[in-house]
């Protein structure tokens, strides 16, 4: 991907300094972007599309490894049908628009999240964007789709208990590890940096077990306004913190 034309002395600053290995985006703040122009919210959805984009191609462009994004929660499904239409409509444009340029700059797509459970043309567009980009070892773009943390732990725990119960493990064999191999994100680190946009303050629901130890980020920017150069900023906040893991 072609490197972008920001100010450069950001840009330059930020890459001459350890980059988090994974970030993970709470992309918050679309319909009240959409509202505050006095348009539908499908308008700060689409704009929220755009927004990604860009977000992606600074990611890859200054070596971060990892990008998970928030982008349908399980407790999504209590928005309006047809917001949540408009929203799986989206992501199939999405992938179908972008995958190609996405492999093609070795873009991998994973995703973590409920999948069976989403509508046949959303799992077949997911499907095909997974195999095409299976093997590329540039950033991992990591989909959270139909996801909620209480419910990938609930999952994990049900996983484990069939195993004891099965006697294919004994009490004591649970651990801190077993339980992380059940979670969606056994085959990737926990996130070293947290972005939410939009001025809220709170998780809701995302990556309670992995984001124990990560740093936050928040910002009053709404997502379709998020744009390169903010993720810079956020990266280069993230590096003039200490981290200490609970120790000294």
């Amino acid at each position: 991907m072609k490197k972008e034309l920001f100010s450069n002395a950001l840009y330059e600053q930020v890459k001459s300094n350890d980059i988090p290995k994974h970030i993970a985006i709470i992309m918050d703040g679309n319909g009240r972007w959409a509202k505050k122009r006095k348009m539908p919210r499908a308008f700060g959805h689409r704009a929220g599309v755009e927004a990604l984009r860009d977000v992606i191609r600074t990611a890859s462009n200054v070596g971060v490894e990892y990008l998970t994004l928030y982008a349908f929660s399980t407790e999504n499904w209590n928005r309006p049908p047809e917001e949540v239409s408009l929203l799986m409509k989206l992501l199939i444009e999405y992938l179908r628009k972008e995958v190609r340029e996405l492999h093609e700059n070795h873009v991998k797509i994973t995703t973590i999240g409920d999948i069976e459970s989403l509508p046949s043309e959303v799992r077949i567009e997911i499907g095909k964007a997974v195999k095409m980009t299976n093997e590329n070892k540039g950033l991992s773009v990591n989909i959270a789709l139909n996801y909620g943390s209480r419910d990938e732990m609930t999952r994990a725990v049900k996983s484990i208990a069939s195993q004891l119960l099965a006697n294919e493990i004994s009490l004591e064999q649970i651990s801190y590890d077993m339980i992380e191999k059940h979670l969606d994100t056994s085959n990737i680190p926990d996130p070293d940096l947290l972005i939410r946009t939009s001025g809220e303050h709170r998780l809701s629901n995302f990556l309670l077990w992995q984001l124990a130890y990560s740093e936050f980020y928040f910002t009053e920017t709404y997502w379709p306004d998020f744009k390169g150069e903010n993720l810079l900023q956020a990266i280069n906040d993230f590096q003039n913190r200490e981290r200490r893991f609970g120790g000294i």
